[in-house]
């Protein structure tokens, strides 16, 4: 049969939309399974090879799943508000409408090309109103349940993008849409509590079948830790200074303490810090670093002292300077620090650079030369000295801290609360008004959805003022409660508030009524295989996992996890082995790829490059050879011949399907593909196979190449859709070799290979070892001093 990819293709595609082979059945008496990769946000650069590497592996598990009998949910949909659109919308002066819609048809093309079973009925869009009515509804609840709050606080902002960015969002002092330079700059910003949700996105961790470093990056940045607030007090005043420590056992190390440079304290006791301008000096050079520059661990220390205020160390009574310095952040613990430079890397260049002292407390190093990290004996410790075990010390110090009413033990978290809210059109409305008598209100919830309005002029202000605020008709309202003059909020929210949700609405799509309904999320949840990319894993997963147990908590969804299981995809490099990039021009345009060698050619390719998991190169070459090898499949059926069936075929087959139904669980699709490479090189070497071996070949083959499997099903005669077949079963009897290859040594070297039955006794193998004419020259006219048979593995013949 001819491969002819350019009308097999096309054709099987209609005839699957035609007949609805991939839609999926509410509450079916079905097996369900919820396959979920993560939906792409439509630039209008159109998709690159690497979008289809992460869809193509469930893709796989979801065609091997409906084969096996599976009620299969493989939606798709589109991540569509955020600043990519609208820099893009403005750079071109197209309203940011008018380009999302172009690129979500553009990328819709280019998926149906590819030949992806997604059940196209259930699309969603985050920019669509009925979607978005229901991103407020959740706000709204969050807000009526004390989760959403105000603060001024200094905030990331990019001032190209004109937007306040989380930390998740500028990591690295850069904006992560621009890649600009992230400065500070004061705002009030609304803030969701993720924070009250920290100990059980941890927890929740354990009942997950996540891959092992997907945990630990979510641990990782939740960061909590475990230790003791400690309250110093300021000499000569009732003042408290609070700090955490996860490491209470140091305290009579203390030698300073080091304050946040925005600390309140400081403005206070003003009147009492004698080098006030040098302090106003050095916070207004703060202000101009980022927090990212701010924490940084390799970077010279600055700071000042606070002349005129000073603490006293609540467990020694002594008194020790207070500094400021701007790796002291507010947003992080409470604002200031004890130091113990004998014992903390950062704290021992601080004191070495400002002449303070250090007392060494926990024997093992020498600190005249460097700060001791490490564990030992406790030393000028007081009540402390003598002990050797860190755990006890910290015990006994949390007993006299809490004792003595000068401290209490204590969590912290790295995690901190989420900046929901961006100075941009292009978003979700945050329902919310301001009233002078009332306060904060929110939208009613038969009002939603606050719909975005029509306008002309999308461009941000200079102070980062969003565009909304700049339309009179929208921000001027009644306040739901008093029913007085009002002002709506004019923030909108960040791109991960469409996304946080997005796998619910796949269940119930078009219901105007609720997010999902509660039957249908019962049969669907949790999603049972979750794929995506390694640099989602700290952002957009931790966030969705906080707002489905929200969602949980208010009686909404029936499960406490959204995701049974989350695996990630490596990337695809180009050529060259760099990242691909425009610049570089080396992206490689799957719409090229199939019009040159077809989408079979592309699907099977791109998890035949290397391990899923990992990155690889992109190979021109690798892609012709695995068209060569589809254009070997084609010819399958003209190899048929009924008459003629070969037993050892018969076993690679059985060994094939084991292999393949294995490594397509365990995501190995590399040597899957592998293997049915090598099962057609036996198919040649056995010159034919029955009709019932084509078969099962191109079932297995089905999930990477379906267009080209379907049309060999077709000329084969069968009617029914291959892809919705039965996925061949293996005998476990007819996996195990009648004859095997066993090494023979002689006296410990490797001499030769014979062949003998799996199941040779223990003699049969010695003697079919010494019968053998390439050992006997080994062996002839030599004592034989022992005998060694490992059945299935070797024999070693001892001589001398």
């Amino acid at each position: 049969m001819k491969y002819d990819f350019k009308s097999i293709e096309p054709k099987w595609q209609k005839r699957w939309e035609e007949e609805g082979a991939f839609l999926a059945k509410d509450n079916s008496d079905k097996p369900k399974f919820f396959g979920l990769i993560e939906f792409p946000y439509p630039s209008g650069a159109g998709m690159h090879v690497g979008h289809i590497k992460a869809y193509s592996g469930l893709e796989v598990i979801s065609r091997k799943r409906r084969m096996q009998g599976y009620n299969v949910l493989y939606p798709i949909g589109f991540d569509a508000f955020g600043l990519p659109t609208e820099n893009y919308a403005i750079k071109h002066k197209v309203h940011p409408r008018q380009v999302t819609d172009t690129n979500i048809t553009h990328f819709t093309s280019q998926l149906k090309k590819v030949g992806f079973s997604f059940d196209w009925t259930r699309t969603v869009d985050t920019t669509d109103v009925e979607y978005y009515k229901w991103t407020q509804w959740i706000f709204r609840k969050m807000f009526d349940h004390g989760l959403v709050f105000r603060d001024k606080t200094l905030v990331n902002y990019c001032p190209s993008c004109k937007v306040v960015l989380s930390n998740e969002d500028s990591q690295g002092g850069k904006c992560d849409i621009c890649h600009s330079d992230v400065i500070q700059k004061s705002k009030d910003v609304w803030y969701l509590r993720i924070t009250e949700y920290a100990d059980r996105l941890l927890t929740g961790l354990d009942g997950v079948d996540y891959l092992p470093n997907i945990k630990m990056q979510q641990e990782n940045w939740i960061g909590k830790s475990t230790g003791a607030f400690v309250n110093f007090t300021l000499k000569d005043t009732e003042e408290t200074l609070e700090i955490y420590t996860t490491r209470p056992d140091t305290l009579f190390g203390v030698t300073f303490m080091v304050m946040a440079p925005e600390h309140n304290l400081i403005d206070k006791y003003s009147s009492r810090i004698s080098n006030m301008d040098e302090v106003v000096a050095y916070r207004a050079e703060c202000a101009k670093k980022t927090e990212f520059e701010r924490t940084q661990l390799v970077k010279e220390k600055t700071g000042v002292k606070l002349s005129g205020l000073s603490a006293i160390n609540p467990i020694n009574g002594k008194e020790i300077p207070i500094y400021i310095s701007d790796y002291v952040m507010m947003g992080y613990g409470t604002g200031a620090i004890m130091a113990v430079p004998a014992h903390d890397e950062r704290d021992y260049e601080f004191a070495k650079k400002f002449g303070i002292d250090i007392i060494e407390v926990i024997k093992g190093g020498d600190i005249s030369v460097a700060a001791y990290t490490g564990d030992g004996e406790m030393v000028n410790s007081e009540f402390l000295n003598g002990y050797t075990n860190k755990k006890d010390s910290i015990a006994k110090v949390l007993e006299f801290v809490e004792e003595k009413g000068i401290g209490k033990k204590g969590v912290q978290y790295k995690m901190k609360d989420w900046a929901f809210n961006r100075q941009r059109y292009w978003g979700e409305p945050i329902p919310l008004v301001h009233c002078p008598h009332c306060g904060i209100v929110g939208v009613p919830y038969e009002e939603l959805p606050l719909v975005l309005p029509e306008v002309e002029n999308f461009e941000p202000g200079e102070g980062g003022e969003s565009p909304l605020a700049k339309i009179e008709s929208f921000v001027n309202c009644s306040c739901p409660k008093c029913g007085a003059a009002a002002k709506r909020e004019t923030d909108t929210m960040p791109q991960w508030a469409g996304s946080s949700w997005y796998f619910l609405r796949y269940i119930d799509p078009h219901n105007p009524d609720c997010l999902a309904d509660p039957e249908k999320l019962k049969y669907w949840m949790p999603v049972d295989w979750y794929n995506g990319g390694m640099e989602h894993v700290t952002r957009h997963l931790i966030y969705s996992r906080f707002w489905h147990k929200f969602l949980y908590d208010i009686g909404s969804v029936p499960t406490v996890e959204p995701y049974a299981k989350r695996t990630a995809q490596g990337m695809i490099l180009g050529a060259d082995g760099s990242k691909m990039s425009k610049s570089l021009g080396n992206v490689v345009d799957p719409d090229d790829v199939i019009n040159e060698y077809g989408a079979d050619t592309l699907r099977t390719y791109i998890l035949f490059m290397g391990d899923y998991s990992s990155a690889a190169p992109w190979s021109d070459s690798s892609v012709k050879g695995c068209k060569r090898f589809l254009e070997r499949v084609a010819e399958l059926p003209s190899m048929i011949n009924d008459s003629k069936a070969s037993e050892s075929l018969d076993s690679c087959f059985h060994k094939t399907i084991k292999k393949v139904s294995a490594d397509i669980e365990d995501m190995k699709f590399n040597t899957a593909i592998a293997a049915l490479m090598t099962l057609i090189n036996d198919i040649s070497a056995a010159g034919s196979l029955t009709k019932e071996q084509c078969k099962i070949y191109i079932k297995l083959l089905c999930p990477f190449a379906p267009h080209l499997t379907e049309e060999i099903w077709e000329s084969l005669g069968e009617k029914d859709l291959l892809s919705l077949t039965a996925w061949p079963e293996y005998d476990e009897a007819k996996t195990i070799d009648s004859v095997i290859e066993v090494a023979v040594q002689v006296c410990g070297k490797l001499r030769g290979t014979i062949m003998i039955p799996a199941d040779a006794t223990k003699e049969d193998m010695i003697a079919a070892a010494r019968a053998d004419e390439k050992i006997k020259p080994w062996i002839e006219g030599k004592t034989t001093v022992k005998e060694i048979a490992v059945p299935g593995k070797l024999v070693n013949l001892v001589v001398r």
